[in-house]
């Protein structure tokens, strides 16, 4: 099947098609480890899995690279006010970052480099930007020329009108307002407390976007196909990247860029001051799953905006449990007898199809999502009426594969088997409803509901679930 994605370099929808044959190499922002992450940045980290799950549903062999920030001037800060080292201090938040994304069902990438593991590759990129006049020394720090490089401003259409070119102008902090396009930095003279590195070029530390650039092409190569992130990083980082990477090697640095919307809450920016800002942390709290946050933040297609409420999070805690309901129920179904023509199945197939080609169509979640709608309705009327057949729960049990493959919105299926004592107590109850003797029968209807296993008596027989 053909992959389309809306290419931020170029503007346009294209035709995905990697550099080399079904390998596909990858690159995406990842976490500044001072603090948890926001739901914000998890909106970014699901499209990202999202994303990689998809290439590998249809059959792309991925390398995809994660960087963790774990040194710049906010964490620096959080680290001293701590009175922690800093590695032990982004250690922490490492280690959070990866309990979260794991709540959230999201894939770890093949390689997840640390920023202070890769400062040898960071040096030697600055100094192949020194050689090629890229990049100058002013009071102990270096930084990149952005006047050396005449595309700057591809990705962005940030064209320097009005700004001062040269060098004369120069922003050491790792952010900046977006308006601001002067030199950047690429090496920060040493600070007074803060971490420090040896470099031909004096001690100190990296600037950010250097950081990403170094990473990138250590794993991936001087040319990946895909670079990926928040669209909040589209400008300066992004394009602080294109042009220190390309200044050094004169090649395109990805093919493809792709950039995940802003979220907002309740209609409004994120704020701690405005009390509408949301950890992961904070939800579970609230006792909403991670499932139905992941749901959430996967539901409206990735270059829109999406407007995240808590109302929003408690409906799609109702919808997917109707959903693995469905789910439940068909992998338990007993088939259906007959020799009719099969319009189940038949009905099923079109709709995996559908659900695919929402998906190509550059990750159209909400199409994708439509798709699921149907497929449980279309099984929920053949249950009712007992008319599916074993090819249609076959092709309806992998679609619904499909759907946990690329989206992973569903539950894990249960185990088949349940602890001796349980099962002791469900034949127990067996034996005194062909006794007649129903209260005991109640009784034990209700031992086990304490326990979270629901018991349904149907036409079949008694089956169970997990409440």
């Amino acid at each position: 099947m053909s992959i389309y994605f809306f290419n931020s370099l170029t503007r346009q929808r294209e035709l995905f098609v990697p550099l080399e044959g079904r390998q596909v190499r990858m690159y995406a922002c990842g976490p500044t480890v001072y603090n948890f992450a926001h739901i914000g940045n998890f909106r970014t980290f699901v499209f990202v899995d999202i994303l990689r799950r998809h290439l590998k549903w249809r059959g792309y062999e991925l390398l995809h690279v994660m960087n963790l920030t774990d040194v710049d001037d906010k964490i620096i800060r959080d680290a001293r006010a701590a009175g922690l080292p800093l590695r032990e201090f982004t250690e922490r938040y490492i280690r959070h970052f990866w309990e979260d994304a794991d709540a959230l069902a999201i894939e770890h990438p093949e390689v997840t480099p640390r920023a202070t593991d890769h400062i040898p590759e960071m040096v030697e990129l600055i100094g192949r930007l020194l050689r090629c006049g890229c990049a100058y020394h002013s009071d102990g720090s270096t930084y990149f020329r952005i006047a050396s490089f005449p595309k700057y401003g591809v990705l962005s259409g940030n064209k320097l009108a009005g700004n001062i070119a040269g060098g004369s102008a120069r922003v050491e902090a790792d952010e900046y307002e977006k308006d601001d396009v002067r030199d950047f930095v690429l090496w920060k003279r040493t600070q007074p407390g803060e971490p420090t590195w040896d470099s031909p070029f004096g001690p100190g530390r990296p600037g950010w976007h250097i950081e990403c650039s170094a990473m990138a092409m250590k794993y991936l190569g001087e040319s990946f196909d895909i670079h990926c992130g928040g669209v909040d990083l589209l400008f300066p980082h992004h394009e602080n990247e294109i042009a220190q990477s390309e200044g050094a090697t004169g090649k395109p640095l990805a093919r493809y860029w792709l950039h995940a919307e802003h979220l907002l809450v309740d209609g409004r920016k994120m704020s701690k001051r405005e009390g509408n800002y949301y950890t992961l942390r904070d939800l579970l709290d609230r006792g909403y799953s991670a499932r139905a946050v992941r749901y959430v933040l996967a539901a409206v297609p990735y270059r829109k905006p999406l407007n995240f409420t808590l109302e929003g999070v408690e409906a799609a805690e109702r919808r997917l449990k109707r959903l693995n309901e469905t789910v439940r129920r068909l992998r338990e179904a007993v088939p259906a007898a007959t020799d009719r023509l099969d319009e189940t199945a038949k009905a099923v197939a079109d709709i995996r199809q559908s659900f695919g080609a929402a998906m190509d169509d550059d990750l159209n979640t909400a199409e994708a999502l439509a798709a699921v709608a149907h497929l449980e309705t279309t099984v929920n009327i053949a249950l009712s009426r007992g008319e599916l057949t074993e090819a249609a729960k076959a092709a309806a049990l992998a679609g619904f594969d499909d759907v946990q493959t690329v989206l992973g919105i569903l539950d894990p299926p249960q185990p088949a088997m349940l602890p001796a004592e349980i099962e002791a107590l469900i034949a127990e109850r067996a034996m005194a409803r062909k006794a007649k003797n129903f209260a005991r029968a109640d009784e034990i209807r209700a031992q086990l509901a304490a326990q979270g296993i629901i018991l349904e008596d149907g036409k079949d027989g008694t089956r169970w679930r997990r409440a």
